[in-house]
């Protein structure tokens, strides 16, 4: 069974976003092997010169590919990133599966984006539209788009 995880910056402090990634967890259990791993969020002064923003990038970016095991893919959710259908994720997600990749880790960066060495690891760069969202809100809905997938690849109902 794959094992599947989102890697990302910060916690989800209000309780209905947690509500929301748990309810697609629970229901992605039922196909791949599924967790949220939280990773600290840099400390940023307030009016931050590029240097410290730069430095608080390089941490983060550390922690996140700390998590990201040796052999597994990662797809960084970036601005830069290119766009996808639902349909296409599930393809794409399909053919890590058969061709037997065991591990795909998906990765939300902080409010400064992701680092550079993350990007460069980074084996799909995606972008989940060219409109800007909460960090929260991209977390329930890369979740809610992970579940499409799955579901899409087997041929369930919840995609129409």
């Amino acid at each position: 069974m794959m094992t599947v995880q989102i890697v990302c910056v910060g916690k989800l402090k209000e309780a209905y976003w947690r509500d929301a990634c748990n309810e697609y967890a629970k229901r992605l259990s039922a196909f791949c092997k599924f967790r949220i791993v939280e990773c600290d969020e840099a400390k940023v002064p307030e009016n931050a010169s590029p240097a410290q923003i730069e430095e608080a990038l390089r941490q983060e970016g550390d922690r996140i590919l700390n998590h990201i095991p040796g052999g597994g893919r990662l797809i960084a959710l970036c601005i830069e990133g290119r766009t996808q259908s639902s349909e296409a994720l599930a393809a794409h997600i399909g053919s890590l599966g058969v061709s037997g990749v065991s591990h795909v880790s998906f990765v939300i960066g902080g409010s400064w984006g992701l680092s550079p060495a993350v990007k460069k690891r980074s084996d799909l760069r995606l972008s989940m539209s060219p409109m800007t969202f909460p960090h929260q809100l991209a977390r329930v809905m890369l979740c809610e788009q992970i579940y499409r997938a799955f579901q899409i690849h087997t041929g369930g109902k919840y995609h129409k």
